[in-house]
């Protein structure tokens, strides 16, 4: 017996340790394995987003509960919800607090995802957490209550410590230093970009001429829908303390759904970091694991395509003005019928982009068809950034 109580004591000393979930990289997104209200589902994880789980409203989790309204980077919109009984990543229970399900019609987040993928995890089972996004061997790492990362010393060179902006716990908000003052910017796995803000912004720390069109612009796809929407090249910035010499934003056309709140860092920018959140002490470490904070600009021709069920065929919806296919001839409404000999009708939109974007200076051949008249092109990738005009 007294050897049984002394074991028992030995277990109850011992230090709490870390549990760790491993998780996939889709097309520029963490995807992971969870059990939600008992249901096994893949879920795109969005720091982003304030809730706990959206789910494609065919994947049955229970009876309705309410609504709710949605908020993303230009707009409101409502959806459909559950109350959240359970969920567990792997062997780690999340908590569920007093929250709901947000289910809502497939946003088909599997072809966005290169994965298959049901629906979004958000920032709120997180929030109670210490936790890291540990990008290097792609696995969330549940640290104990006494992992306390504001005591930790940054080189600022490969680590640094950022503080979180007090604007609530709905979002892991901090500063973006420019040459024309600071951005608020929210820390956000599920921004496929960069970072991304708004024009108005931009214009506000006289970082683009008040008013001036861009040269190449296109469009980006949010929650509530498609927006106007260009790149345009940054210098001379700090992202959360890290010092980036130059960097490609997308930026919408639009004004800000939030007065307080400029856009967010998404996962071109984090994905070279083991990211370690402490929502209580308000503090993220920030470990450069890549020895990188960009990657280098990417070509394209300039043309987007997706697939149409009615017509069975990649179909194109954006041109940029002024880019290689705008200058072939190419159209929106065109169909995309084949990208250097590649049959297109079983690949994702994301495959699709892969192919057609390359090194800066290649070419692409592609075959298009407007009213059942073939055309083939042998187009340019060109880097089809916006440059600050003084």
């Amino acid at each position: 017996m007294a050897m049984l109580l002394a074991l028992g004591l030995v277990a109850a000393t011992q230090a709490p340790v870390a549990v760790e979930v491993p998780f996939r990289i889709g097309d520029d997104a963490i995807i992971v394995d969870a059990l939600a209200n008992g249901k096994k589902v893949s879920l795109m994880y969005d720091t982003g987003y304030s809730g706990a789980v959206i789910l494609s409203d065919g994947i049955s989790v229970g009876p309705p509960s309410g609504s709710v309204e949605l908020r993303d980077f230009v707009g409101q919109f409502s959806a459909d919800t559950v109350k959240l009984n359970s969920l567990k990543l792997g062997d780690r229970v999340m908590g569920t607090g007093d929250r709901d399900i947000v289910q809502k019609p497939a946003d088909h987040y599997t072809y966005a995802y290169g994965t298959h993928v049901d629906g979004v995890l958000g920032l709120a089972p997180f929030s109670d957490q210490v936790f890291t996004i540990d990008f290097e061997r792609r696995r969330f790492v549940f640290h104990p209550p006494t992992h306390d990362v504001s005591k930790f010393t940054p080189d600022n060179t490969r680590t640094f410590l950022a503080r979180m902006l007090p604007i609530g716990r709905d979002s892991i908000e901090m500063s973006v230093q420019a040459p024309g003052g600071r951005m608020t910017l929210a820390l956000d796995t599920g921004n496929a970009f960069y970072a991304t803000t708004h024009k108005e912004v931009l214009e506000r720390l006289a970082l683009w001429p008040s008013g001036t069109k861009p040269t190449f612009t296109k469009t980006a796809m949010v929650a509530s829908g498609p927006v106007d929407s260009f790149y345009v090249r940054l210098r001379d910035l700090k992202i959360y303390g890290v010092p980036v010499t130059e960097s490609v934003w997308s930026i919408i056309d639009l004004p800000s759904s939030s007065a307080e709140k400029d856009g967010t860092v998404g996962f071109g920018f984090l994905k070279h970091f083991n990211v370690t959140v402490d929502m209580r002490r308000r503090r993220v470490w920030l470990q450069n694991w890549t020895g990188r904070v960009t990657d280098a600009p990417v070509g394209d021709p300039g043309l987007w395509a997706f697939y149409d069920p009615r017509v069975k065929r990649m179909r194109i919806y954006n041109v940029t003005p002024g880019s290689p296919a705008d200058k072939a001839g190419v159209k929106r409404g065109d169909d995309l019928l084949g990208v250097d000999g590649r049959e297109l009708t079983t690949l994702s939109f994301r495959e699709v982009e892969g192919l057609l974007r390359g090194e800066p200076g290649t070419k692409v051949k592609v075959a298009t068809s407007r009213n059942g008249q073939l055309t083939r092109h042998e187009l340019d990738r060109a880097v089809l950034v916006n440059e600050k005009k003084d």
